[in-house]
């Protein structure tokens, strides 16, 4: 396909390529790689908010390489699952409950593709639980010179496994799954004062914890997750409730206060009072994938940084301030939510629990002194951006924030020297030479 235009999807991403190549199988994927004039970059679903999918070369969508290859046996009662790249993470957990298995943790977005949402670092909430790319025990990536390896371990692995594409296109995954399980949810409003307080104590104590800031309001949503036994009683949403509050409330009702106060900026403050007045709590218990994500209609951008755990109320206290300060506007709700340390050389949580704080905008209202704001605050305290989300960052200042960064630049040099996989946004967060 030539002469498309592509967009992410929040619409703050646009790219022009020479070329949209959809590959069947992997060699196709070698195929155009090998023949392709230029620049070569792989996109999922677009839901990163950077442009790390953006090229004017050669863009290669995954839509195509979908489905489960094989399941085998893990240790300690997991199932290693290879899935193809390119499959939505909503039908991996549909493919996967009915072979009674499931993702350990996710994130609350079930629309990517497996291989962007970890290419990214795509995560949950859970003190004992990593984010996706952590659950990755191999892959297969087609590299620059157009020859597919299969890797475990070892320097190749740790970088293809989140790596923002720039060592390859991925075109199956293996993760270690887990017996499927339900989740009880509750969810209840709150006080900020009062939750920050507690939530060091929800980290240690609920399985996934999490909570929602009001801007402008000392209100909070709290959502508290439980893991229960698959053959626990289900007591999920009505029909009706669901739709309620998932359709109308969370989407359509936000959607218009969003237009409105775009238009009449004074009234966002009393906007999220009511906002966090309508959210009268919940309790639900269900499959685990329905509990864990929900429908995302309203656009937005968001930028999000994993600080450490103890600097949350810190973090808050201080964008808060600077709300009050700089009479700013926003809509929308910041997100508080936590994971464990784990070993993925490129992972926002490598070597360190975390607690991660998303700051969102709806994308119709400007968000740039919000977002530099909030990321100053966080580099206060030692945060690492996020690499699908929004940020300034370049190399000096990621080297000295992950450990293992030369030695992924220097993976990159070797698999990729010419930059096959290069673009802008690599050049300045994973530069060649």
């Amino acid at each position: 396909m030539r002469g498309m235009t592509w967009s992410n999807w929040a619409g703050n991403q646009q790219a022009s390529p020479v070329e949209v190549a959809r590959p069947r199988d992997e060699a196709d994927v070698c195929d155009v790689v090998r023949r392709a004039p230029g620049r070569v970059k792989a996109v999922g679903a677009g839901h990163s908010f950077t442009g790390a999918a953006v090229t004017d070369g050669t863009l290669v969508s995954l839509d195509l390489l979908t489905g489960i290859e094989s399941t085998t046996p893990g240790p300690d009662g997991t199932t290693d699952v290879t899935v193809r790249a390119g499959t939505r993470l909503r039908a991996l957990c549909a493919m996967l409950d009915d072979r009674g298995l499931a993702l350990t943790n996710m994130g609350d977005i079930d629309v990517q593709s497996v291989a962007g949402a970890i290419s990214t670092g795509t995560h949950g909430t859970g003190a004992r639980f990593t984010g996706l790319a952590g659950q990755v025990v191999g892959v297969r990536v087609v590299l620059a010179d157009g020859t597919e390896r299969t890797v475990t371990e070892g320097p190749v692995f740790e970088c293809a496994r989140l790596g923002l594409g720039a060592f390859g296109i991925l075109t199956a995954v293996t993760l270690r799954c887990v017996p499927a399980f339900l989740l009880r949810a509750e969810e209840t409003p709150g006080r900020l004062g009062d939750t920050l307080e507690r939530f060091p104590h929800d980290a240690a104590t609920i399985d996934h914890p999490e909570f929602y800031w009001f801007p402008h309001t000392d209100r909070v949503l709290v959502k508290r997750n439980t893991r229960l036994p698959a053959d626990a009683t289900a007591a999920p949403l009505s029909r009706i409730r669901r739709w309620f509050d998932d359709d109308v409330m969370a989407n359509g009702a936000f959607e218009v206060l969003n237009r409105a106060s775009t238009r009449v900026p004074a009234v966002i403050p009393r906007v999220n009072r009511v906002s966090a007045a309508a959210w009268s709590g919940r309790t639900m218990t269900d499959r685990s994938h329905r509990v864990f994500t929900s429908s995302r209609r309203v656009r937005f951008r968001e930028s999000e940084y994993a600080i450490p755990p103890e600097a949350v109320p810190t973090v808050i206290r201080e964008l808060d301030a600077w709300i009050r300060r700089t009479d700013y506007r926003v809509t929308f709700p910041v997100e508080i939510r936590c994971a464990a340390a784990d070993d993925v050389w490129l992972s926002t949580a490598h070597g360190r629990p975390s607690a991660y704080m998303a700051a969102h905008q709806y994308h119709r209202r400007p968000d740039g002194d919000y977002f530099a704001a909030f990321e100053a605050i966080a580099r206060s305290v030692g945060g690492r951006p996020h690499w699908g989300k929004l940020h300034s960052l370049g190399a000096d200042e990621l080297r000295a924030l992950y450990p293992r960064y030369d030695d992924a630049l220097a993976v990159r040099a070797e698999v990729d020297p010419t930059g096959v996989f290069d673009n802008d946004y690599l050049r300045r967060v994973l530069p060649l030479g």
